[in-house]
């Protein structure tokens, strides 16, 4: 068995145990970890009637807690993933910079790329999947990756997660 195939079978035994909203993305967390590879891993919750984005999953509750809200802001950012429903991908601080104002936060954690893949369902973006990871790390072939492993599976963590937070 490969380490992907493994990973997918640990992630789908995670999920299907699943109890809670947090076990949902702990399991997503873990092969986003485990195949593509991860410093930091956040899910945000968009509501764009309402134009505010919700914390609903971290890895790091010191520095990214899960309490509270935020506006979501008209920017590039929102176009591509929010209203093009694409995949936001930065591999500089400084670019990151131009559309995050925790940017100087994320420096200081060791990140300085990010890919923010948005996550659709009923074919409105309901939340996305932020993973951030050194400066250069998401290449094009770890980008590629992301789109064609992980969509399914942070969907399926998504609904399952909507329905146990209930």
């Amino acid at each position: 068995m490969t380490d992907t195939t493994q990973a997918l079978a640990d992630f789908t035994d995670a999920l299907a145990a699943a109890t809670s909203e947090e076990a949902a993305f702990d399991a997503l967390c873990a092969l986003t970890k485990a195949t593509v590879g991860a410093k930091l891993f956040t899910v945000m919750t968009s509501d764009t009637d309402a134009m505010i984005s919700r914390r609903a999953y971290t890895d790091d509750p010191v520095n990214y807690p899960t309490s509270g809200e935020k506006p979501i802001v008209l920017n590039r950012w929102f176009e591509t993933v929010l209203t093009r429903q694409e995949s936001f991908v930065s591999n500089t601080l400084a670019d990151i910079d131009t559309v995050f104002p925790d940017a100087e936060l994320i420096g200081k954690l060791g990140c300085g790329s990010v890919i923010n893949l948005p996550i659709v369902l009923g074919g409105k973006v309901v939340a996305t999947m932020n993973i951030l990871h050194e400066e250069g790390y998401y290449t094009p072939a770890r980008v590629s990756q992301v789109q064609s492993l992980l969509r399914l599976p942070a969907m399926a963590a998504s609904a399952v997660a909507a329905g146990l937070r209930g």
